[in-house]
């Protein structure tokens, strides 16, 4: 493992922010290159002050936005016949993309948000939204701000880790229970309030 984050380290450095934004847009994409494996590594550049941690985080941020759209773009160009016909070949299986239409038809706009959260579903949450039709401006934001938020806890997870790189794995699990105990919390006060919401206008309706 120690080995490992060496060469991960050496490689984000390498490649510096061009890098960041290029892996977390594959990442963002159908293409499986997990940010755990990103912006740690990036996060621990900037701890020895050869990276910002700010710009780290911009690239990684905009590059899940545009790796995002990618996905956002085949889905609703293709269609879900075609998506699902050559989809296999990019690792995306019926049952799977199955699974993630219907997170994103059950708890509507905001899954967007949430999705960028989850693993598995941060890839492909994207699809359902291009083959809806997603306002540009809502997708835009609701991807920004989980990516963001998402990213930020990776850079800083390497940040403050230093010099103790081989727990960045370790603490990116937990650091991911955490996220999706959040998730659950929020999707459950959006569910209540968006019935108490249809609730109220079935009442004035029948008033």
């Amino acid at each position: 493992m120690h080995e490992l984050i060496n060469w991960l380290v050496t490689t984000v450095g390498a490649m510096g922010y061009p890098g960041i934004f290029m892996l977390m847009a594959m990442e963002s994409s159908v293409i499986p290159v997990p940010s755990e494996l990103v912006m740690p590594p990036a996060g621990y550049l900037a701890q020895q002050g050869q990276m910002s941690a700010f710009i780290a985080i911009l690239c990684g941020t905009v590059g899940s936005l545009v790796g995002a759209y990618v996905n956002y773009f085949a889905a609703r160009h293709l269609g879900r016949p075609l998506l699902l016909k050559y989809g296999k070949y990019v690792w995306i299986s019926e049952a799977k993309f199955a699974r993630v239409e219907s997170f994103f038809l059950r708890h509507g706009e905001i899954s967007t948000f949430i999705g960028r959260l989850l693993p598995v579903v941060r890839h492909l949450i994207s699809l359902p939204a291009g083959l809806a039709g997603m306002n540009h401006l809502k997708f835009s934001l609701y991807t920004l701000l989980g990516a963001g938020i998402w990213v930020t806890v990776l850079t800083y997870l390497g940040y403050f880790i230093g010099a103790n790189q081989e727990l960045i794995m370790r603490y990116s699990h937990h650091a991911l229970i955490i996220v999706l105990i959040c998730c659950v919390a929020l999707v459950t006060v959006y569910i209540k309030l968006h019935r108490r919401g249809t609730i109220g206008k079935t009442d004035e309706q029948a008033g």
